[in-house]
């Protein structure tokens, strides 16, 4: 189990869940057994537990019998997120992310980036290219549309994974091969770099209506192919000049895909004076941690009452702000993690699990301003950190 992964999407189940219960809705969540034997701090009236992977299709499919709703927290990796929907909105019973069909169209970075260029959005310069070409035939393409560095992408890849930064011929068979390893697709996009200020917007959608609700600064880590690049936090909400142009130009992507409802986000990079669009999200993305903390309504209520009653939330504004980002320890033993689960902003606890050797956690502060919301999520990661030290 990626610890990586883990702490993201435990962290936005965990504040998914405590939502829907402060709205008043009963809520089922479904876990690894892996994660559940630990009793993990995470607050539903039903749990399910989930001992092998393929099990969890048939629980979901359970569960959306004898629930009214379903929101599913997956990666679009391996058509994942899409098939799961997917099952949910065959059983009838409504869903709260976006479509699967949307899903797919969006996760699909080929199609994505040609709907982007159509609709006339800045986006980076991009090409597509098949897994098995020469390499010889990307270099000679790279070299007659685009100039040095350029990203490497999977088709399908979330949290930058498989990602890497090419800055010259000899790094592309290892960034193809760093693609090859998340990616079962064919094919693979490699785009020109655009230097800039890596943000996301979160939105909420409903039919042929999208709100802007935050605009969120990224921390990520492109590497070169030898290393491993990855999103690690950001700030939520975050202030730009260019805020209300992004926040346009996040709305018109939106509304450029049809099927996409609820909660979505868009990932951009503000660069030349205008915003570049990178990416869109059709589900929950990690933010979602510290947009909760901060929104003048209640998140989760408000994605229910997009998806079912096409209404978006009158009242946008956000108060106070939040830091967020992984932590990397050791793998703690059982005292510590429960101890860490007690921890005032310790959103995804440092999981002990079998085969990892390290544990990551997603902590956050909070305070009212960037710098002493920093502050305030140093303390908690110190505290973490002592009390994984003690392994007590």
């Amino acid at each position: 189990m990626n610890p990586s992964v883990l702490s993201e999407g435990f962290g936005m189940l965990r504040c998914l869940a405590q939502d829907f219960r402060s709205a008043g809705h009963e809520v089922t969540v479904l876990l690894d057994a892996r994660i559940s034997k630990l009793n993990p701090p995470i607050v539903a009236d039903c749990t399910a537990h989930v001992l092998y992977a393929p099990e969890a299709k048939k629980f979901l499919a359970n569960a959306s019998k004898i629930n009214d709703a379903v929101y599913i927290i997956a990666p679009e990796t391996g058509n994942t997120l899409q098939s799961l929907v997917s099952l949910v909105e065959k059983t009838g019973k409504l869903s709260l992310n976006c479509e699967a069909n949307a899903i797919q169209e969006v996760a699909d970075k080929a199609v994505l980036y040609e709907t982007l260029k159509n609709s006339g959005l800045f986006t980076p310069e991009t090409m597509i290219f098949d897994m098995d070409i020469d390499f010889s035939e990307i270099k000679g393409e790279i070299k007659s549309k685009m100039e040095y560095p350029v990203v490497f992408k999977p088709l399908d890849g979330v949290s930058c994974g498989g990602s890497s930064i090419v800055q010259e011929d000899r790094q592309i068979k290892n960034a193809v091969a760093r693609i090859r390893s998340v990616s079962s697709r064919k094919s693979f996009i490699v785009q020109e770099f655009v230097r800039g200020e890596p943000v996301s917007v979160s939105l909420l959608c409903a039919g042929a209506k999208a709100s802007a609700i935050s605009l969120n600064k990224q921390n990520v880590k492109i590497t070169q192919p030898e290393g491993v690049s990855c999103y690690e936090g950001g700030i939520v909400p975050f202030d730009h000049a260019l805020k209300h142009e992004v926040f346009r130009t996040a709305e018109e992507v939106a509304l450029s895909f049809s099927g996409l409802g609820g909660y979505v986000g868009v990932d951009l990079v503000l660069a030349r004076d205008k915003p570049f669009v990178l990416d869109v999200n059709p589900r929950l993305t990690t933010s979602y941690v510290g947009l909760r903390e901060v929104a003048g309504f209640n998140v989760a209520e408000a994605i229910v009452d997009a998806r079912l009653k096409n209404k978006l939330p009158s009242k946008q504004e956000t108060a106070g702000f939040v830091y967020f980002s992984k932590v990397r320890a050791a793998k703690p033993s059982i005292g510590a993690f429960q101890k860490a689960t007690q921890i005032d902003g310790v959103v995804s606890p440092p999981f002990p699990l079998d085969g990892n050797s390290e544990a990551i956690t997603l902590v956050t502060g909070q305070d009212g301003s960037p710098l002493d919301a920093q502050l305030r999520f140093e303390e908690a990661k110190k505290r973490l950190l002592n009390i994984i030290k003690r392994g007590k």
